[in-house]
């Protein structure tokens, strides 16, 4: 973890985790909506807020941490400022997906699931981003690329 995200962990406003649990709590089956709440106000589920959750919900923080981690969509880091997504789809992979992401990497700084020091970017392999046709293919943010070669995604 960086200096700028440990600050930015240290500096987290449990009173909008209380406004999260508080509102959501009294609901069957309302963990993973309070996470997805949590999450999207800071982007990830910070160690602090899923202490609260515990604290106000009474369930085991071990009890949490299993669904985070059983569900893809939650984060324990924050993520960079750019989230490259790395198709490894049959297509892709048969197309030089493994290449490519190590390209990804060499460029960026980053390794594969996490994020470079510098906070800019995070790389991800995903098992599909539903452009086969233009395999390999990668996600930058919002925008997709495709026919890709290690040399041309530098």
């Amino acid at each position: 973890m960086t200096a700028s995200q440990t600050t930015a962990a240290e500096s987290i406003n449990l009173d909008l985790v209380d406004s999260a649990v508080y509102r959501r709590n009294s609901q069957p089956g309302a963990m993973i909506g309070i996470l997805q709440e949590v999450q999207s106000i800071y982007g990830y589920l910070p160690r602090k807020a899923i202490l609260r959750i515990a604290e106000l919900t009474h369930e085991p923080a071990a009890d949490i941490y299993g669904i985070i981690t059983f569900y893809a969509q939650f984060r324990l880091q924050p993520q960079g400022k750019h989230v490259i997504k790395v198709c490894h789809g049959t297509a892709c992979h048969l197309n030089g997906a493994e290449k490519l992401t190590e390209a990804v990497c060499q460029c960026t700084g980053a390794k594969t699931g996490e994020t470079s020091i510098d906070g800019k970017f995070t790389i991800e392999k995903v098992a599909c981003i539903g452009c086969c046709s233009l395999a390999p293919t990668i996600m930058i943010d919002d925008s997709t690329y495709g026919r890709l070669t290690p040399d041309s995604v530098k």
